[in-house]
């Protein structure tokens, strides 16, 4: 067990690649130690991802940070994610520190940047580890990009700085999990390699005694033990951080309560952020989710999600391209439910004048709501409380991430969708187009089960909504991910990493190879 003192225990969480399960082993620990007892809370030292989420002091930070607090049972903070990194184009990202905006930068900009950004991540690292008993960090991508190790922040540079015991994570269910293992622990260099204290193998499917020889051979190849093997499990996809969990099949809907069901397609754009806003929607009986760019899926769904993005006028544009717009437009005049949010929300205006994000000036929009969008160079961070007035009063919440602030224009008949604590009207509805930039609006329960039954109505379905509350959803998932580490991973072992940090005499793996001449 971890002794709680002035520096908590730590470890960091790798993995041999994006979508590895990082995240979620994060996730299980935090759950699994929290359930024991300890103070716990997450770590993410450099984040990529436009999925995020705002602290209760108006800080933003990634959205898989503020679901590792939820499994610790603590409130987000800032320090959970000291740098969020979202990109705003295909060279363009925004940087923030400390959840605020700090700067705009590209690839290689960005590494001259990350001298200045040290100090706060390991402030931010000691203010967490002086406060809880255990501190699980999360790495980024994988440790074994040799091109950005220089100056790295997230991974062994941040295990080295803080004196960190690193957990290597391999997917088995892509297959060549061992390569993955023994090559990333191999081409690091014999400092970095000390810190990689253990191995564990996510997404396992099948026999373990066929696995058991191969656990050996990695024991026997890099003297570190595998001191755990998760098997595989449906559903984990909750607050999923990276775009690459969305191309795993969709999940089958929850039995209908209702004779029918209801389709939900999200439009796919190419900056897509906080997609796990129709989380909420997916765990509702009878309401089948699926992410997607076809025309013909967004004229025949039955309600049509465009949701948040870090380039409207790009995604925009990509639209038109593609003729997502005419389809979209067909769709509005046939009184089929379109539900924009915060970005989604935006190109749905008559206009955007953006001189901030993309600096494209004026840009004439879909036209399918009567607002016009101002892009302000100061990003609002909020969260906010009030009701669904379109929907019968329901109770609302939510919080804001944008620089886009659209206001109605007055060109054609439309009502709030919602109406702020202070009065203040938010959103808009004409027809059945609707917009708001409020995100997690949909994990209200009533809220979303109210306009779920406006959808079925409009669509002449027989659907009802069920009775578990979304908050229920996501700790009963979270339980799942704690209960995956009590039972498959060796807790003991986990727990001297914590308290004992790097262990001694650990071997290294060495690469020299001999120049070959060609005879």
């Amino acid at each position: 067990m971890v002794v709680s003192g002035q520096s908590g225990g730590a470890l960091l969480v790798c993995g041999t690649a994006s979508d590895a399960g990082k995240s979620l082993v994060t996730a299980g620990i935090c759950r699994s130690l929290a359930r024991r007892g300890v103070g716990v809370a997450p770590f993410k030292a450099q984040n990529m991802a436009n999925n995020s989420a705002v602290t209760a002091s108006g800080a933003e930070i990634g959205r898989a940070q503020a679901m590792q607090a939820a499994a610790c049972g603590i409130e987000p903070e800032a320090a959970m994610n000291p740098v969020l990194i979202k990109p705003a184009g295909e060279t363009s990202s925004q940087v923030l520190l400390m959840g605020k905006p700090f700067a705009d930068a590209t690839a290689r900009s960005y590494q001259d940047l990350k001298a200045r950004l040290q100090a706060p991540v390991l402030d931010a690292l000691a203010t967490l580890r002086a406060r809880f008993d255990a501190v699980i960090c999360e790495g980024a991508g994988s440790p074994a990009e040799i091109n950005l190790r220089e100056r790295d922040l997230a991974n062994l540079g941040l295990a080295r700085a803080a004196n960190l015991p690193v957990l290597l994570v391999g997917d088995i269910d892509r297959g060549g999990v061992f390569a993955a293992l023994v090559g990333t622990l191999a081409v690091l260099d014999a400092d970095d390699q000390r810190h990689v204290a253990a191995f564990l193998i996510n997404k396992f499917r099948g026999d373990a005694g066929v696995l058991a020889p191969g656990l050996e051979q990695l024991y026997a190849l890099t003297g570190r033990r595998a001191i755990g093997v998760l098997p595989w499990r449906e559903g984990l996809w909750l607050d999923a951080e990276d775009s690459l969990a969305l191309e795993a099949p969709a999940l089958a809907p929850a039995p209908a309560v209702g004779r029918d069901t209801l389709d939900v397609a999200v439009l796919r754009l190419r900056w897509m952020s906080n997609f796990t806003d129709v989380d909420a929607l997916a765990a509702e009986p009878g309401v089948g989710v699926r992410f997607t760019r076809s025309p013909v899926d967004l004229e025949r769904a039955d309600l049509v999600v465009i949701p948040g993005t870090k380039a409207t006028v790009a995604d925009l544009e990509r639209l038109r391209r593609d003729g997502l717009d005419d389809a979209l437009g067909r769709r509005a005049a046939a009184g089929g439910p379109i539900l924009g949010l915060c970005g989604g929300y935006q190109l749905l205006g008559e206009r955007i004048e953006d001189d901030v994000e993309s600096r494209a000036g004026v840009v004439d929009g879909l036209g399918l709501l009567p607002v016009a969008t101002v892009f302000a160079a100061e990003k609002l961070l909020r969260r906010q409380t009030g009701t669904a007035t379109w929907l019968g009063g329901a109770p609302a919440t939510g919080y804001e991430i944008r620089h886009g602030d659209p206001q109605p224009t007055g060109r054609m008949t439309a009502d709030p969708l919602l109406t702020a604590a202070d009065g203040t009207p938010e959103g808009c509805v004409s027809g059945a187009v609707l917009g708001t930039s409020w995100h997690g609006l949909l994990e209200g329960d009533a809220v979303r089960r109210a306009l779920l039954d406006w959808v079925a109505t409009q669509r002449g379905r027989d659907w009802r909504p069920g009775d578990v509350p979304f908050a229920d959803v996501r700790e009963r998932r979270l339980d799942v991910l704690g209960d995956l580490v009590d039972e498959h991973v060796d807790r003991d072992a986990l727990d001297a990493l914590l308290a004992g940090g790097v262990p001694e005499g650990l071997p290294t793996l060495d690469l020299r190879r001999t120049a070959c001449s060609a005879s």
